[in-house]
C-alpha cells in the first residue's frame, strides 16, 4: 500500500527532478563513467533531500543540486585519495579490465550522445584545463547555467565568472587553433588577439 506524499516530498520532486538530466551529464563529465556518474547523481539527491528543509524554496534549486553534487564528488575523491589500495591484483590485469569496460557497446543513449558529444581533439584540450576553468566551460558552454547560476556554484561574484569564463575559453580557444586549422577555419583574427 503506497502512503500518501507529504507535501515537502511533492515539493521536492516538482523541484528537484526536472534538474536530472543537466546533473547527470556533469556527473557523467565528472566520472568518464555510466556507474559512478549513476551513483553521484543517487548520493546528490539523497543529500538534497536531507537537507530539503535547508533549500529557501523559490531559489536557484538548479545551482545548488550542482553545488551539493560538486561537493559530494570532492568529498569522495578525497576519501578516496586517503584510503590505502586494497587490490590484489597487479597493474596489467587492472588495465585490462578498464580496457574493456570502456569499450564496451552500450545502449543507453544518453551516454552515447556523451561520448559523440566532442572530438578527442577538443575532450583532450577541455582536460588540459585547469579545473575551474573547465567546469565553468562545461556548466555554462554545455549544461547552459546562467551567470548567475555559476555564481552560486563557484561562490563567486558574477564578475569573477565572466572573467574566468573569458579566460577559460580564451585557453580553450589556444589550444584548438592546429584543430580549427585544420578544419579549414580562419583563425588568424583569433591568433592577432591574443597578442
Amino acid at each position: 500500500m503506497l502512503l500518501p506524499a507529504t507535501a515537502q516530498q511533492k515539493s521536492f520532486v516538482e523541484e528537484m527532478l526536472p534538474h536530472m538530466d543537466s546533473l547527470y551529464n556533469y556527473a557523467l563529465w565528472l566520472t568518464n563513467e555510466h556507474n559512478a556518474a549513476n551513483d553521484l547523481i543517487q548520493d546528490t539527491y539523497l543529500k538534497a533531500y536531507r537537507f530539503f528543509d535547508k533549500y529557501e524554496k523559490g531559489t536557484n534549486a538548479r545551482a545548488w543540486l550542482f553545488r551539493i553534487m560538486k561537493n559530494s564528488y570532492i568529498n569522495d575523491y578525497r576519501k578516496k585519495t586517503r584510503e590505502p589500495d586494497n587490490l590484489e591484483f597487479d597493474e596489467s590485469e587492472f588495465s585490462y579490465i578498464n580496457t574493456m569496460h570502456s569499450s564496451r557497446d552500450t545502449t543507453d543513449i544518453r551516454e552515447l550522445l556523451y561520448r559523440n558529444l566532442l572530438d578527442d581533439d577538443i575532450s583532450g584540450a577541455l582536460a588540459d584545463l585547469p579545473e575551474n576553468f573547465r567546469t565553468a566551460i562545461v556548466l555554462r558552454d554545455i549544461e547552459g547555467l546562467t551567470y548567475e547560476e555559476l555564481a552560486e556554484f563557484f561562490d563567486i561574484p558574477i564578475g569573477t565568472v565572466r572573467s574566468r569564463l573569458h579566460r577559460a575559453r580564451k585557453a580553450l580557444g589556444e589550444k584548438l587553433v592546429g584543430y580549427a586549422r585544420e578544419r579549414g577555419y580562419d583563425v588568424e583574427e583569433f591568433i592577432e588577439s591574443l597578442d
